[in-house]
């Protein structure tokens, strides 16, 4: 399983919106300032995120978006099943031969335990303790 850009940026908009929860709504565009991203795609992704309930609009001169519940509520697989759909490696069918269709099974269950217990809290944490470094590879 493959995550898109969807995924991703859609992942990294929830982030700077946990990481400012509870100060006010965050416009997209210093979230697209902030990440080097297009503000007109981050436009298209928060739609889905704002109608699945995982983040509040407001309107205004002061305006921007804030999550709906609080960063610990939300969980990365709540984000990555909105903008990316079913958590699944391959499709497959009940006719598939019975051993595969059980390892295709046991590695979509490992990824969902995965992102559904990873919150958002958890993420912006590991960030702001500076861990996020650990996962920093040099040629």
């Amino acid at each position: 399983m493959k995550i898109s850009t969807k995924g991703r940026y859609g992942l990294t908009i929830m982030m700077e919106l946990a990481a400012k929860f509870g100060e006010g709504p965050i416009s997209l565009k210093s979230i697209a300032e902030k990440n080097q991203l297009s503000e007109h795609y981050l436009e298209q992704l928060i739609a889905p995120l704002r109608n699945a309930g995982l983040v509040k609009s407001v309107r205004g001169a002061y305006g921007g978006y804030i999550l709906s519940k609080a960063a610990e509520n939300i969980t990365a697989g709540d984000v990555i099943r909105v903008l990316e759909g079913p958590i699944s490696p391959v499709d497959f069918t009940e006719e598939d031969d019975p051993a595969k269709r059980d390892l295709w099974l046991r590695i979509r269950d490992s990824i969902a335990s995965v992102l559904d217990s990873t919150t958002l809290s958890d993420l912006v944490n590991f960030k702001e303790e500076g861990q996020i470094d650990n996962y920093m590879f040099y040629i």
